[in-house]
C-alpha cells in the first residue's frame, strides 16, 4: 500500500494497521522471544511503521513528541490533531 500516493486520511489509516501488526507481535515475541520468524515479522512490520510514521510527520506534522522538531519554534500543537478532526 505505501506504493501508492495517499491522502492523510489513508495514510494514518496505515499507520494504524502496520502499527497494530507491529505492536501485536511484539506482545507475541514477549512470551515467545525465540521465535525467528515472529521476529522477522515484527522487523518487517516495524520497518513500515516508521517508513509510514516519517511520511506523515514530513507532510502533515507530528503525531507523537518523538516526530516534533524543536530548532527555533515549538511546533507540537500548530495545527488541527487527527483526534481534533484533522484527517478531512
Amino acid at each position: 500500500m505505501m506504493n501508492t500516493p495517499m491522502n492523510k486520511s489513508q495514510l494514518l489509516t496505515w499507520l494504524d494497521q502496520v502499527s497494530f501488526v507491529a505492536y501485536d507481535t511484539a506482545l507475541y515475541l514477549d512470551t515467545h522471544p525465540y521465535d525467528e520468524e515472529a521476529l522477522s515479522y515484527y522487523k518487517h512490520f516495524q520497518g513500515l511503521r516508521k517508513k509510514a510514521m516519517k511520511m506523515y510527520e514530513e507532510q502533515y506534522g507530528p503525531l507523537t513528541l518523538d516526530g516534533v522538531d524543536c530548532d527555533g519554534n515549538w511546533s507540537w500543537a500548530s495545527a488541527p490533531n487527527p483526534w481534533e478532526g484533522g484527517c478531512k
